[in-house]
């Protein structure tokens, strides 16, 4: 296995969004955000009332945003091959969500496309233009 197709890790997740060009740390927040133009693409939740092990009813505590395509979130959420979900709370917002628990179950290569996916959808169209132009898919 290569080092980009290893199992991810939630330091994946930062690594990757800081590498996005424009992406900065907002300041001042209880968990990371990470922004391009003022504009969050992923950021690491509090605990909601919305976001909870059915089981025990305990919040859960490590659920990272991703910004994603609204044509395609039903499809990333409906895949049960994969560990992403939504809430009530995000019906109708273009997101999915994934427990920073189960991101081993992604590669480092599957959670670099989602997060450049989530760059591209809050990124201005110049900006978003440029890095396809530099970055044409495989």
């Amino acid at each position: 296995m290569s080092p980009r197709s290893r199992k991810a890790r939630v330091e994946d997740v930062h690594d990757l969004a800081l590498s996005m060009p424009y992406a900065e740390l907002a300041p001042g927040s209880h968990k990371p955000v990470y922004q391009v133009a003022g504009k969050s693409f992923v950021f690491f939740r509090t605990p909601r009332p919305d976001a909870f092990d059915p089981e025990t009813g305990e919040r859960y505590d490590d659920v990272i945003v991703f910004w994603v395509d609204p044509i395609e979130k039903d499809g990333i959420v409906l895949d049960e091959s994969n560990p992403f979900f939504t809430t009530p709370h995000f019906n109708g917002h273009p997101s999915v969500l994934l427990r920073g628990s189960r991101i081993g179950e992604l590669t480092r290569d599957e959670v670099a496309e989602v997060v450049q996916d989530a760059w591209l959808a809050r990124a201005s169209k110049r900006r978003a233009a440029e890095w396809l132009a530099a970055h044409p898919p495989h």
